[in-house]
Formats: structure tokens, sequence, C-alpha cells
């Protein structure tokens, strides 16, 4: 996979995640969805970890954006 292709499809992820509202979802809806929630986000926050432990080995730092 491309640099670009892997950083465009990056860009949708956090699209995705950012249209997730576990807010408006039911108590029931949440429950069944639960497992499934948990493995995702135990996964993605490996992964996340790991991008940014692999960047950091390189001698550069991870910096939040200027709100503009």
């Amino acid at each position: 996979m491309s640099t670009n292709e892997a950083i465009t499809r990056l860009g949708a992820a956090v699209s995705a995640l950012g249209d997730l509202d576990v807010s408006a979802w039911s108590e029931e809806a949440l429950r069944e969805q639960l497992g499934d929630l948990s493995v995702n986000l135990c996964a993605l926050d490996a992964l996340l970890s790991k991008v940014a432990d692999g960047v950091r080995a390189r001698g550069m730092r991870i910096e939040e954006p200027i709100a503009a």
C-alpha cells in the first residue's frame, strides 16, 4: 500500500469514528454491540500506539494541530 493510500484510509477511518455516537444508542443496542465494540477499540488503541511509537522511534514528535 502506498503512503498516500494509507493516509487516505486513515482519514476515512477517522471520519467513520467521528460519525459514531454511542450516546444515541439504546442501552439494548449498546449491550448487543459491546463485545465487538470493545474488540475493535482495543485493536485500534494497540495500532495507534504502534504507529505513534514508530514515529517517536525515529526521533519525531506527534503534535496536535493548532486550531485555526
